[in-house]
């Protein structure tokens, strides 16, 4: 049975937000050496929290400050290059949003012209559109004739 989506918020229940980082500890500790064993990389962990007197450190102390000490010694231009931060994931996403939008935003244009134009060939009156549809229509129009003219060629050539 598939799960719900977790809303992310902050839980405000202690005894569930223990239960919660308890069970989401033990995973993320589980995906870090999933990464290291699947994809040779280095890999460490570091959880801070309230709930525990001392920070979750995987692989331990040690593995943790090699490949901390190795990060370090890069050079800054490396140990940055395919860094993320929050404020720029966050930009990516809304970046991607907006260009998903942008696109719906146009196949809807499309489709409600060539709704349009059916109209039209269907004895519609177009007398009423705005000049932002008509140009459409055009443009549409021209299209459509270009797409059989190749098609035509095409058949012609076969």
């Amino acid at each position: 049975m598939a799960r719900k989506k977790v809303k992310l918020a902050f839980i405000t229940n202690s005894a569930a937000r223990r239960a919660s980082f308890m069970k989401r500890k033990i995973g993320l500790v589980k995906k870090a050496e999933e990464l290291c064993t699947l994809c040779d990389v280095e890999a460490c962990a570091i959880i801070f929290s309230s709930f525990e007197n001392e920070p979750v450190v995987w692989p331990g102390y040690l593995g943790a400050q090699q490949v901390i000490t190795k990060f370090r010694r890069m050079p800054e231009f490396e140990q940055t290059r395919k860094m993320e931060n929050q404020q720029s994931f966050s930009q990516e996403r809304i970046d991607k949003s907006e260009e998903q939008v942008r696109k719906q935003i146009r196949d809807n244009r499309h489709m409600e012209v060539t709704n349009i134009m059916y109209g039209c060939l269907n004895g519609g009156d177009f007398q009423h559109l705005n000049i932002h549809y008509s140009k459409d229509l055009c443009w549409l129009l021209n299209q459509n004739i270009k797409d059989m003219t190749r098609r035509i060629e095409l058949l012609k050539e076969a």
